[in-house]
This record gives C-alpha cells, structure tokens and sequence, in this order.
C-alpha cells in the first residue's frame, strides 16, 4: 500500500518534468528564441570540438590534443563578430603566455624560481585591458608551458613542443570560427526588439497601477513609495536592452546570413534605437513623476485636486494603451503596429490637453515648486513628447 501511494505521488512529477521537458523542446524547434540558440550552440560547439579532436589527436599526433577543441569551444561566441574578436585576443594571450615560459626557461632553466618568474610575468602581462577576458589564458598557457618544457628531454623537443601549443590553439580558432560562420551563424536581430518589449512591459506594469489610484483618488505614501522603488528598479532593464541592441548589431558583422535575409527593415537597427532612447527617456520621466507622487502623497493643501487626478489618470491610461503595443512589438506586423501607435499617440495628446486645462481651470498652482501640479504637468508634456518621437520612428522604420 505504501508503496502504491508512493508510486502515484511520483506520477504527477515525473509527467510534470516530462511536459515541461517536451514544452521545452517545441520552443527550442518552433521559434527563433533561447532555447533554439542553446541547441544550436551545444551542436556547433560540439561538432567543432569533434573535428579539433580529430585533427590534433589522429592527425598530428600532438602531444597535448586537447589544446584545439579547448579553443574551439572557448571562441564559439554569440555572434561571428566576437568569435573573430575573441580568437585574435585569445591567441595573442596563449602566445604571450608561451613566449613568457620560452624566454625564462631557456634563460633559467626549469626550476622553482623560473616557475616563480613565469607566473609574476605572467599575471602582470594577463591584466593587459587588451586582452580582455581573455587575460587569464596568458597565466594557463604559461602555466601549460611549463609543464610542457618540463617535461621534454632535449632542446629540441621543448622548442617543437611549444610551437605545436601555438598551432594547436591556432587550429582550433580556425575550426570554431569556421563551423560558427558556416552552420547557422546567429543572426541576433530579434534581441533588439526583446530589449524594447521588455521597457515597455515594466513602464506598462508600472502605469497601468499607478493610474487606477489616481483615478480613485487611492494615492498614500506606502503604495507612492513602491511606485517610486520599481521605477528606480528600472535602471537595470535599460543597461539589458542596451546590451541586446549591441548583440543584434554585432551579429551583421561577417555574418553571411544577412545576404540572404529577404526583410528590407532587418538590416538597420537605427529605428529600434532611437525607440530604445526614447523609452529610457520616458522611464525617467516616470520616475520623476512617482517622485513627485511620493513627496506629495495626495496631502491636502487646501485646492481641489479631484478632477485633475482624474484627468491625470485618464491620460495615464492611454500612455498604458501605448506601452502595451509597444511591450508586443514585432517587425513582421511593424506597419500594423506603427499606424496603431499613431492613432493611440494623438488620444494621449488629447488627454493631456485636457489634463493641462482642467489645472488651469482648478486653479491649480502650477508655478510652486513645493507642490506637484506642475511638475506632473510638465513630464505629462515630455513624455508625449518622447513617445510621439517613438511612434513617428517606428512608423518611418516600417515604410522603409
């Protein structure tokens, strides 16, 4: 019986996992999105790896193989323009590393002090900036070395030693650089897009919260202040949405697939950047505005302020309409998309024109610094300002 029980609590899990396995795997084959760029970069790695194998170990014969499908591997980066980038640091840092072994240990010969050398060198050599992240291989290939030198039993055999690391290295950048251009290069232009849905959601979240409140009146320093903490949380959305506009550009360098991309628009990241300025602009003017909300935190201060929240929030409420097409923004429906900014742009104008004169007609001070009204008036004002720019960006992009 216990047994039975245990058995039919560890079905549910196991069909679970196997679901969630199988989801995984339909992601990875219909879409172009992580868990396709996982598979094909374990396959390539792979079949890189195989093919350095084969060479340095059934070919040449080398005695230390695992060099070439090490650097294989190692260069097989996100895109083809860091594969060639990190190649040329990472074998200009193995070959720092050893000539450093080379010149101290026919200088000194193998003992302590030379492997004391060799690492001081070393180290000092692999904090080059140059190198980059590649620094810390001047260190391993010296240390390599020296194992190297070590053990061979004549001159000869250390020089032929040491120069067969170099070649190894060089073998397996070749192979990896070359299986990276020629099996599926990625093409990363769908991650400038991510980074430019990923703004809007958060400033859609963020709005769509704050605009219920005003409209009810509902603004307290407690929920004000976590307004005015996820705006600030925002900071590092923008540094991964910079990152992934990079990605996407840096994949057109030495790509071949882009010759054969049949979207006018995808070769040109220019539109997705000026929408991604723009939304950082507009997440700080947000932040400026839940500041605003916080020191005031809807104290009474002796004007009627009921009619211009609401006002406020209805046109809160079509920025939230705005960000939530821009939170599903997609370039094959871009045209779409663009002419629908367009109308929900000019509703925004509307609404904020209506704020602006409910705040005249109220009489609210709008010049006194020490209270809210016109600082929330003004980002009203830039922050249409900024979108109407993103729309009018986006809709030029799709046309062209």
């Amino acid at each position: 019986m216990a047994d039975g029980v245990v058995k039919r609590r560890g079905e549910p899990g196991e069909e679970g996992r196997l679901i969630r396995v199988g989801e995984w795997w339909k992601r990875a084959l219909g879409s172009e999105g992580y868990e396709r760029h996982t598979v094909l970069l374990i396959g390539k790695s792979t079949l890189a790896a195989t093919i350095a194998w084969f060479i340095s170990h059934h070919l040449l014969n080398a005695q230390s193989p695992a060099f070439a499908p090490f650097s294989a591997v190692l260069i097989m980066q996100v895109t083809v323009y860091q594969s060639l980038l990190q190649s040329m640091r990472y074998v200009g840092a193995v070959g720092a590393g050893v000539a450093v072994q080379a010149g101290l240990g026919f200088l000194t010969g193998p003992g302590l002090l030379t492997f004391l050398l060799v690492a001081l060198v070393a180290l000092t050599i692999g904090r080059w900036p140059t190198l980059g992240a590649q620094g810390s291989q001047v260190t391993t290939a010296a240390f390599f070395a020296f194992s190297t030198y070590v053990s061979a039993t004549s001159d000869r055999e250390k020089v032929t030693q040491l120069g067969q690391i170099i070649l190894l290295v060089l073998i397996g950048c070749a192979i990896g650089i070359l299986v990276n251009v020629s099996v599926v290069p990625p093409l990363r232009y769908r991650s400038a897009e991510h980074g430019i849905r990923t703004l809007a959601h958060a400033l859609r979240d963020l709005v769509s919260d704050i605009y219920p409140a005003l409209r009810e009146h509902d603004v307290d320093e407690e929920r004000t202040g976590q307004w005015r903490d996820r705006a600030a949380r925002t900071e590092g959305l923008i540094i991964q949405a910079r990152s992934g506009l990079r990605t996407a550009r840096e994949s057109l360098h030495y790509n071949p697939r882009r010759l054969f991309r049949r979207h006018r628009g995808r070769t040109s990241f220019e539109g997705y950047g000026a929408v991604l300025e723009a939304l950082e602009r507009v997440l700080y003017q947000v932040a400026s505005l839940t500041r605003s909300l916080d020191q005031w935190a809807g104290n009474e201060d002796g004007y009627h302020y009921g009619p211009f929240l609401e006002r406020y929030a209805d046109f809160l409420g079509s920025v939230s309409e705005i960000t939530q097409v821009l939170a599903a923004l997609d370039e094959d429906n871009l045209i779409n998309q663009s002419a629908q900014l367009r109308r929900l742009a000019d509703q925004a104008q509307q609404c904020r024109r209506r704020m602006a004169e409910q705040a005249a007609h109220e009489g609210l001070p709008l010049a006194d610094p020490a209270r809210p009204y016109g600082v929330l008036v003004i980002e009203a004002a830039r922050l249409m300002e900024d979108f109407q720019y993103a729309c009018d960006v986006l809709q030029h992009h799709a046309g062209h």
